[in-house]
């Protein structure tokens, strides 16, 4: 293994284009995921022996292009820049080949070692459309090769040309994209200039050239650190006059035409595209799905079909696993004859983190149905449909997005919001995604609905929680637009890329991904949450319980009374002395205070202590309950969680219901707190959104209560 040699290579390309499906096929199972340095975007990276080389695939974020208005183009820039891999492999969606060919043009200014993989060509074939893939080749200036992700063809070829590319066996020299002769002298002129200079890192001038006449502000800020910064300025402010004089219009836009005009050329000159006339079937699904009375219903159907498959397949994969967490608490309790040590094992660490993981079948399958939409294409039709409900609450059409990836979790979401220009339609979008039901309230959901609820109900309770979230969020953005944040919202334009039936590995990976993370933060957080929640649970502990019990104990067991009768009063002795250790410890005084403030919402104090210790994560409610009842339960045969709270007094459907709507609307988790004040820039605002978040959780989780108290 001595004589390998290490490729690098970055795949880049627009999303749903089949990246991430040609990075699976190529790397199968030899994949890590992590996030690139400083940023909440995932980076996967895998591997492939080859010959005598290992290549080293990145699937960098799907962009459509490399100016940096978004953080997924700010790190592929980056990357690309700063890492500078051997070979970019800029994959290229075949049969929409227009739109895919603005981020290649932005690759050829780069000047970086580059090819296309002209990916779901089989599709092409199929849409009767003929691409002249040797004049492309010309066009472009690299090399070419056509791929199908989903049929796994063209894999060897695609591997052998990244070889020739690293290898410098290369026929078809670079091509430059020229611009008009006014935007050329510009750029010569710029990067004339800045040649002059011989620190940029090897960065191409006349690239930094063109950047700057875009007004591209992270270059500015790159080149301003530099002597030359005074001439560059002044050729800029030239250009900037001349563009004005000569067509009325900025360097930035004429350079865009230009990059259009050659796309629409090379398309109009390599593309031929069958005349036949015949409607596809994507646009046979789009009468229904983007129909204006239909859209919307559709929609709603398909997340509550998504719900109710979550619900029915979840709930005997959850049984069986609570069944495996119980065999395994019964299996260790013996081999641990210390009761503090088989406490903090048992009641903390099993009951705690596995009362989390047994919601791990739902987690998968939700985030599995959400991928296939994803992946099929129907997502983006989605944000179409509901662009006109968005406007009428004062939020952009691209909201959607950011609030969609909400439902997976609220961090990445939030910094999701970058693609929105307008600050305020920016701002309004993050303080209501936290209203969407991220990944780790789904656990408190399944608990509480599952407990109280039979399997079919359960599911509409929770896709009616999930809907309830979203019907906040809207009124809260009406009002915030409607007051602090008055401003019109920009118009909305949305791609609407072919349905594709998306493959079974893709969907599995992201899924996988997902699970992953879940059960990650169940053996890190969460564990650590459980063990402290178990010793602020456990201590101070009080001898004077103690005794009093050990001289009870003495008295049933002296007295008159079968043995039947004495084990019932021994167990409600036991149980009884385990709840006034609770309520004597620390977190039972901290529950004991705020008790007051949640009584009216159907909350004693141990629901009072999950919800402090949920504002670390929202997983960590159930496994805080599970802890803490588990403290005080003294029959193993009724040791779920679930059926623990439905046979406790102090629950009912109505608690359960206000709980699921408490937790859906107070304070996010403090992680997502902090993304909200690194993207708004001040405490401030963050600070009171909380206060009024957790006024607003409190309102309407009374409302809840008592209305079912009433109809319940």
């Amino acid at each position: 293994m001595t004589n390998v040699k290490e490729i690098s290579v970055a795949l880049a390309g627009n999303p749903n284009c089949g990246k991430s499906s040609l990075f699976n096929v190529l790397t199968g199972s030899h994949q890590k995921v992590g996030n690139f340095s400083g940023v909440t975007i995932e980076k996967h990276e895998g591997y492939l022996d080859y010959g005598a080389y290992r290549i080293r695939f990145v699937d960098l974020p799907g962009i459509y292009s490399l100016t940096p208005y978004s953080p997924e183009e700010l790190v592929t820039r980056r990357y690309l820049i700063d890492e500078r891999p051997d070979v970019v492999v800029n994959v290229l969606e075949a049969p929409n080949l227009e739109r895919n060919l603005q981020l290649t043009t932005q690759l050829m200014e780069m000047n970086v070692d580059f090819l296309v993989a002209l990916n779901m060509i089989d599709e092409v074939e199929d849409k009767g459309i003929a691409i002249d893939v040797k004049q492309l080749q010309r066009l472009l200036g690299c090399h070419i090769v056509p791929t199908s992700a989903k049929k796994k063809t063209g894999m060897d070829s695609l591997l052998a040309h990244i070889v020739r590319v690293y290898e410098k066996d290369i026929e078809i020299q670079k091509n430059k994209l020229s611009f008009r002769p006014e935007v050329e002298e510009w750029v010569d002129t710029v990067s004339g200039l800045l040649k002059r200079e011989k620190e940029f890192g090897g960065v191409e001038p006349r690239w930094l050239a063109v950047k700057l006449l875009e007004n591209d502000r992270e270059v500015y800020h790159q080149v301003q650190q530099y002597p030359v910064w005074v001439k560059v300025e002044l050729a800029l402010q030239d250009a900037l006059r001349s563009s004005a004089k000569l067509f009325d219009s900025d360097p930035e836009m004429l350079i865009t035409e230009d990059r259009y005009a050659f796309i629409r050329g090379a398309v109009k000159e390599c593309v031929r595209v069958s005349e036949s006339g015949k409607s596809t079937m994507t646009d046979y699904i789009d009468m229904v799905v983007l129909n204006r009375a239909l859209g919307l219903p559709v929609f709603l159907l398909v997340v509550w079909g998504i719900f109710q498959i979550t619900f029915t397949l979840g709930t005997p994969l959850m049984d069986m696993l609570e069944f495996l967490f119980g065999a395994f608490a019964g299996a260790v309790e013996p081999l641990l004859p210390h009761p503090t040590l088989r406490s903090i094992v048992i009641d903390g660490i099993i009951a705690g983190v596995g009362s989390v993981l047994v919601f791990l079948p739902n987690i998968v399958l939700l985030f599995f149905g959400l991928s296939f939409l994803e992946a099929s294409g129907y997502m983006a039709r989605a944000a179409f449909v509901v662009d006109k409900v968005m406007h009428r609450f004062g939020l952009h059409g691209k909201s959607f997005i950011p609030m969609i990836t909400g439902f997976g979790c609220s961090i990445p979401a939030i910094m999701a919001t970058r693609t929105l220009k307008s600050p305020t339609d920016r701002l309004a979008t993050i303080l209501v995604i936290p209203f969407m039901s991220c990944g780790a309230k789904l656990p408190v959901y399944v608990l509480l609905a599952g407990a109280f609820f039979p399997p079919d109900v359960a599911a509409n309770v929770m896709f009616s929680i999930y809907l309830f979230g979203v019907v906040v969020a809207l009124l809260v953005a009406k009002l915030l637009k409607s007051t602090v944040l008055k401003s019109d919202s920009e118009p909305f334009v949305m791609e609407l890329p072919p349905y594709r039936w998306p493959t079974l590995r893709s969907v599995l990976f992201q899924a996988r991904i997902k699970a992953m993370m879940y059960v990650k933060k169940a053996g890190t957080l969460i564990l650590m949450a459980v063990i402290i929640i178990w010793a602020v649970s456990n201590y101070p502990h009080s001898a004077a319980i103690d005794s009093a019990a050990a001289v009870e104990r003495v008295r049933i067991e002296k007295g008159a009374g079968s043995p039947a009768e004495k084990k019932a009063a021994l167990d409600e002795l036991e149980y009884r002395t385990q709840s006034e250790q609770l309520q004597h410890s620390i977190a039972g005084r901290v529950g004991k205070v705020i008790e007051p403030a949640i009584a009216p919402l159907g909350f004693d104090w141990r629901i009072g202590i999950a919800l402090v210790t949920g504002l670390a994560a929202k997983e960590v409610v159930v496994s805080t309950m599970g802890t803490i009842y588990a403290l005080g339960e003294t029959d193993e045969s009724s040791a779920e969680l679930a059926t623990i709270l439905k046979n406790d007094p102090a629950f009912s459907r109505a608690t359960a219901l206000s709980l699921m709507v408490f937790v859906l609307l107070y304070i996010p988790c403090v992680a997502a707190v902090g993304v909200m004040k690194k993207e708004i820039g001040q405490w401030k605002p963050v600070l009171l959104y909380s206060v009024f978040v957790l006024a607003l959780a409190w309102a309407l989780s009374f409302i809840t209560y008592r209305a079912a108290l009433l109809m319940l």
